[in-house]
């Protein structure tokens, strides 16, 4: 099934944060879920903040990450990839 990017997209992404944190109503929480099911951007960012949470609590861990290690989370999390897809 293909799915565009749109209103009902931006609606639900208002919602990611408490989703990922856990805090998100059941009922909303159960709608992007279905949402997510079927679109693959809202997926992809979802997911991208999941790891952005966890690489965060890992860096407070060990602060000893390399320069070069750093710099090339840092261009990954920017996602030029995805954003030249939607281009």
């Amino acid at each position: 099934m293909t799915h565009t990017h749109g209103s009902e997209c931006q609606e639900l992404l208002g919602s990611i944060s408490s989703y990922v944190d856990g805090s998100l109503q059941e009922e909303l929480c159960r709608e992007l879920e279905r949402h997510m099911a079927e679109c693959e951007n809202c997926r992809v960012v979802v997911d991208t903040m999941k790891k952005t949470i966890f690489l965060y609590r890992s860096d407070a861990a060990s602060s000893d990450v390399p320069p070069d290690v750093r710099e090339r989370l840092f261009k990954r999390l920017q996602l030029d990839e995805f954003s030249r897809k939607n281009r």
